[in-house]
């Protein structure tokens, strides 16, 4: 018997097959018509092949399928949490059920590939687009995206991993160079992609409007074909993002099948012409078509005919993934859950209360099918013995007037507590442009320290896609961060400042105290666009951990209505080699009164690195529910890339032997188990030694090292252990290829060549 992962691998063969076959019939018109969308939201259709138009469509938190302009022309679909709330769930099962919801709705749409999920680090909190991304840890933000692309292809859809890479910023986003060294490209901005394609095998990559060291994305070989095929494998098809083709010829040429939107007959014609000159070969044609064809074939075979969704079951799932992603970031006194028996009357502040936002702005935005209040949602759960009372605070644009705050005031004076809805207007975050400050409105904190000087048992419950600062942090007592939560995200609050919900998220990003502690500052966004990483493999907390500076809330920071303890943290084996799997086991206990879920992090170190490495790095999680008073034994496997760094003279990860200490906690700043093993990492492949390998190279290289004293000695220096140590450093640190001309020809190139050669 055949099982579905065997089945699924030959239906995904038969495909390539017949993609193969299709386009061996296919004339050159054919092909390079297919390369170009047809307009903004199809392909192309080949009928005398039968080859169908395949639909693409917006999402990733929501299916966008427009028909027409506009919002309101877009069909109504389900807006679940945007990636910045869902990543804070830190919830791989329930992201996959997301996943699975949003492709029931593609199939009743008539829609076959969903544009996400986004993977991008957040390099710096002021990204404009950051509400569409996990994380600024790969290791989350992968595993997200893995989950998300595996339940939304489970039922028939493809996904569109983005963007395809190093894409940190809006401003000037098609014509900015993202520059930045390969170990921090490798270790930083490439792995959530290559976790998300090894894992999941999303039917397409999308990539990014921005060069990456001065190559577009759309036409860098190195990117499309080296790594993404080559090293990791991808089978799907590589689509621009809308725009991002400059140059259709250089795309063909790099990997990219498919231009979008279409450009008509302008890129076709340019393609057409560089085949017949020689400049494409017809196999380099055929390399880009196949798995365009490939998946066009799949999309089609799983198309459901007349399939339908639940937008009720849908909505529902919508409100407990925004409530599994709410971060309790603050309580002293306990002031959460409300106590509706206890507090007669409840002032609910700010505008937000009434008319939410709740999705960010851009290609994602989505049509609701329903929109819920955290207004109207208090009011039901209040029922007949609380007074709610209400005052808007703040426009629509995060100002206030002196008549709002009063109004404000006066209501929380009147009340037992006040829960004040404060954060980022839409203006403030959108597609196309990036924020300018951390800062909330000033409206917005104008009303927050009036209120509080008003009313001391104030909660404040942040709407925003991204980290802000928060000024009066140390003095309000209760801090929620509800996020951008979708549309049911009204009742998500509502449960969880009841207590109907146990808070379970934790921060997917650092929140730092402010601008000038960020790792970008001052060079984000790009200026003269030319974006410079300086900041290189130390964004997020690794910056922080590096530069002993303490965030406003760091990384994986969250709280709970219960406690949590962690013990008997096993770890074997204690020493091993690096090419044995490490097992790491640690005991968790709900220690307080009510049930709750914990998210469990694993990070690791190395105690004596000899490269700069990060003091810390995520490398495992999970979540975990547990009543009170049970406890749990949890479970991680690790593999010999979470002991390594990139080096990149060897293009390869590398395990150097020694001490690495295992952390196991609560949050990047609260690791409470610690365990230390020895990793005996087996001998390293020996770096490949070239006309620029400097001269002290060969000394310790296996087969260099033979031919040093000959080498030592074509210098005019004889015996190696006589020359003096100042003129042995000036010659060791020489490129090879300089003791042809020092020897003053003596030295031949043929010798140098005949060298190189012994050693390949």
């Amino acid at each position: 018997m055949i099982s579905s992962k065997e089945s699924s691998v030959q239906r995904s063969v038969d495909y390539i097959s017949k993609a193969k076959s299709l386009a061996a019939e296919m004339t050159l018109e054919e092909k390079t018509k297919l390369l170009s969308g047809n307009g903004w939201w199809r392909t192309h259709a080949v009928e005398r092949l039968g080859i169908p138009s395949m639909s693409v469509s917006d999402g990733p938190h929501g299916l966008r399928k427009v028909e027409g302009g506009g919002i309101q022309a877009s069909v109504p679909a389900t807006c679940f949490p945007t990636a910045s709330a869902i990543a804070s769930s830190w919830d791989t099962e329930l992201i996959r059920e997301i996943g699975v919801a949003l492709a029931e709705e593609c199939q009743a749409s008539g829609v076959q590939i969903l544009l996400g999920p986004g993977v991008n680090m957040k390099r710096s909190p002021l990204g404009g687009r950051n509400f569409e991304y996990f994380s600024e840890d790969p290791v989350l933000a992968g595993k997200m995206a893995a989950a998300y692309i595996l339940g939304v292809q489970s039922r028939g859809v493809g996904t569109s991993l983005k963007h395809y890479a190093a894409n940190n910023q809006e401003f000037e986003r098609m014509a900015t160079s993202s520059n930045l060294d390969e170990r921090t490209l490798r270790e930083v901005y490439l792995p959530a992609f290559e976790i998300a394609v090894k894992e999941a095998q999303p039917w397409s990559v999308m990539a990014a409007y921005n060069s990456v060291n001065h190559v577009f994305a759309t036409e860098n070989a190195w990117l499309l074909q080296d790594i993404l095929r080559k090293e990791w494998g991808f089978a799907g098809f590589v689509v621009s993002d809308w725009g991002a083709v400059h140059d259709g010829i250089a795309g063909v040429n790099a990997g990219l099948s498919l231009e979008m939107p279409g450009s008509g007959s302008y890129h076709q014609n340019k393609v057409l012409q560089a085949v017949h000159a020689g400049k494409i070969p017809v196999s380099r044609l055929d390399d880009v078509i196949v798995p365009l064809l490939a998946v066009i074939l799949k999309a089609q075979a799983s198309r459901q005919a007349n399939a339908t969704f639940d937008a009720e079951r849908h909505d529902l799932l919508a409100r407990r993934a925004a409530a599994d992603s709410i971060v309790l970031l603050k309580n002293a006194g306990n002031l959460l859950p409300l106590n509706f028996d206890e507090a007669k009357t409840v002032a609910l502040i700010g505008a937000f209360a009434q008319t939410p936002r709740y999705q960010g702005s851009g290609s994602s935005q989505v049509n609701p099918t329903r929109i819920s209040t955290a207004y109207d949602e208090l009011i039901t759960l209040a029922g007949k013995n609380v007074a709610l009372r209400y005052a808007a605070g703040f426009s629509e644009d995060g100002s206030t007037t002196g008549e709002l705050i009063d109004a404000a005031v006066q209501e929380a004076k009147a009340s037992d507590v006040a829960v004040l809805f404060a954060g980022l207007p839409a203006s403030y975050e959108s597609e196309g442009i990036d924020r300018s400050s951390l800062e909330l409105p000033i409206g917005h904190n104008r009303l927050i320290e009036s209120v509080l000087s008003a009313q001391p048992n104030l909660v404040v419950v942040l709407i925003n896609g991204s980290a802000v600062a928060l000024p009066w942090a140390d003095r309000v007592p209760a801090i929620v961060e509800a996020w951008l939560g979708g549309q049911a995200s009204g009742g998500a609050i509502a449960d969880v400042l009841t207590g109907r919900i146990n808070p379970s998220g934790k921060l997917s990003e650092s929140f730092p105290v402010r601008l000038e502690d960020t790792p970008s500052y001052p060079e984000f966004p790009a200026k003269n666009q030319e974006a410079n990483y300086g900041e290189g493999i130390f964004i997020g907390y690794r910056y922080y951990d590096a530069r002993k500076l303490k965030p406003l809330y760091p990384f994986g920071f969250g709280l709970s209505y219960t406690t949590f303890s962690y013990s008997d943290l096993r770890v074997t084996p204690a020493t091993g080699g690096d090419k044995e799997n490490v097992s790491v086991e640690v005991t968790v206990k709900n220690t307080g009164k009510v049930w709750g879920k914990e998210i469990v992090q694993l990070y690791v170190r190395e105690e004596q690195p000899r490269v700069v490495r990060p003091e810390k790095e995520l490398k495992a999680f999970a979540k975990v529910a547990l009543e009170p008073g049970e406890d749990k034994r949890v479970n991680f496997q690790l593999q010999a890339r979470d002991f390594a760094y990139y080096d990149v003279p060897r293009r390869d990860w590398l395990v150097k032997p020694g001490d690495f200490a295992i952390l196991v906690g609560a949050s990047s700043q609260d690791l409470r188990l610690q365990q230390t093993i020895k990793i005996l990492a087996s001998e390293a492949n020996p770096l490949r030694l070239t006309r620029d390998s400097l001269l002290k190279e060969f000394r310790n290289h296996p087969q260099g090292k033979a031919f040093y004293s000959e080498l030592v000695a074509g210098f005019g220096m004889g015996d190696p252990d006589e020359v003096d140590i100042p003129t042995r450093a000036f010659l060791e640190d020489m490129p090879i290829y300089k003791i042809c001309a020092f020897s003053e020809g003596r030295f031949t190139e043929e010798r140098l060549l005949e060298i190189l050669t012994k050693m390949q």
